[in-house]
């Protein structure tokens, strides 16, 4: 059994390798995978679902220990994504009016892989919704569940706004929306403006590093002085904000608290946002230097091949361990105790394989609406064993397992997809 595993493994590995274009920057594909697993993570550790008389309702370590702010600047990572979908999209609208490609289609293409995941995962919770209430349990149990899983879809509408938006928003200076969130916080919060004035700052602040992706697939902020000039300047002024300027530490919402720096996002999470890019921009060469090895490449190509998917369903699979545990054992620690002491931190350590093991189920179940090619057409020629593939590297026939193809970032398909 270990022998067929090793061998399907490596397989896989040799095939994304031979499937993947010598020249394909592959540290994009790595720093989006860093930012979907920082923000699952981050979910995880600080999100619990507590226990009360029969009542599950939603608390945060960082209520009680606010000491533990540091770890959301470190699993705080949509201003990559962001930088990353900028890049891509840009990229890729380009190459798109090149080949004459009508608007309509690059945009239904590019969205495309959003939403049929999105879909499902609404699927499958309107309908364990009904069957919640249906058979009892309290509404407010339900209301806990169903905010964890719809919360963070905000940041599809956003992103998906953004994509929309390219050909607009591609050449725009990414000062033109850091001024935006800085006149919106000023009048927030130094003029008395209503609160409400802040959600402008929902797409500005995240068309910052939008923007500096565009600016990226431009052939801007090369060289590492670009991205020292963006860790340095955005790490103090980060610092100075809330130091001496009264904004949170915490780069995450912290329930019950008077301010948060992410919804909406302040001035405090924009500059954030901006050294998080600086280092991004220099980590890229040695992400690129170390996903030349063919393994750690692999990693990279599969994870993409879901990311969606890893995202829309990792709060799901933290709350399927929670209750089913709750129902098998009782309250356990880390799971579904008060987290307010570091013993707390360490049980919730634990829990986070079994977690993973949940979402790797889920992933298994429903990748599929994300991986979906459209059908051959029977005009199609078949391809033989060394045709090219849609990047132009051969793929060899090999019947275990199946081969993803790795596209070229120019064309409509970005991402790493499956093969059909």
């Amino acid at each position: 059994m270990r022998d067929s595993v090793g061998s399907a493994a490596r397989a896989l590995i040799r095939r994304v390798e031979l499937a993947t274009p010598p020249d394909r920057d592959r540290a994009t594909d790595a720093l989006r995978a860093f930012a979907i697993l920082g923000v699952v993570l981050g979910h995880w550790l600080v999100t619990a679902l507590i226990a009360d008389s029969g009542t599950l309702h939603v608390a945060s370590p960082l209520q009680s220990m606010p000491q533990l702010a540091p770890i959301s600047w470190l699993f705080q990572t949509l201003a990559v994504f962001f930088l990353v979908g900028g890049q891509v999209a840009a990229t890729s609208h380009a190459s798109a009016r090149a080949r004459g490609t009508a608007y309509r289609h690059w945009l239904h293409a590019r969205l495309a892989r959003l939403f049929r995941p999105l879909a499902a995962v609404l699927a499958v919770w309107t309908v364990a919704t009904v069957a919640m209430l249906a058979s009892g349990v309290g509404f407010a149990t339900v209301h806990a569940l169903v905010q964890l899983v719809l919360s963070p879809l905000w940041f599809l509408l956003v992103f998906a706004a953004l994509t929309a938006a390219t050909p607009l928003v591609a050449k725009l200076h990414p000062l033109w929306p850091l001024a935006v969130v800085l006149l919106v916080d000023v009048l927030r919060f130094g003029c008395g403006a209503p609160g409400w004035l802040g959600w402008l700052n929902l797409p500005a602040g995240w068309l910052v590093p939008y923007c500096l992706g565009a600016t990226w697939s431009r052939g801007g902020l090369r060289g590492r002085a670009a991205g020292w000039t963006l860790l340095v300047t955005g790490a103090a002024a980060t610092a100075g904000l809330i130091l001496f300027a009264g904004y949170p530490a915490s780069m995450v919402g912290v329930p019950g608290a008077a301010i948060s720096n992410l919804n909406p996002p302040t001035l405090a999470a924009a500059t954030f946002g901006l050294a998080q890019c600086g280092a991004a921009l220099l980590l890229r060469d040695p992400l690129n230097r170390a996903l030349r090895r063919p393994a750690a490449w692999a990693a990279v190509a599969v994870l993409n091949l879901s990311a969606m998917t890893v995202f829309l369903w990792h709060q799901t699979s933290m709350m399927a361990v929670t209750a089913t545990a709750l129902y098998a054992a009782g309250p356990l620690p880390g799971l579904h105790t008060a987290p307010d002491s570091p013993a707390w931190v360490l049980a919730r350590l634990l829990w986070l394989p079994v977690f993973a093991g949940a979402l790797l189920v889920c992933r298994a179940a429903f990748r599929t609406y994300e991986q979906h090619r459209p059908r051959r057409r029977a005009t199609d020629a078949p391809r033989g064993p060394h045709t090219p593939g849609a990047a132009g590297a051969p793929v060899p026939r090999e019947p275990r397992p199946p081969a993803p193809v790795i596209h070229e970032r120019c064309p409509d398909r970005p991402e790493v997809t499956p093969r059909a």
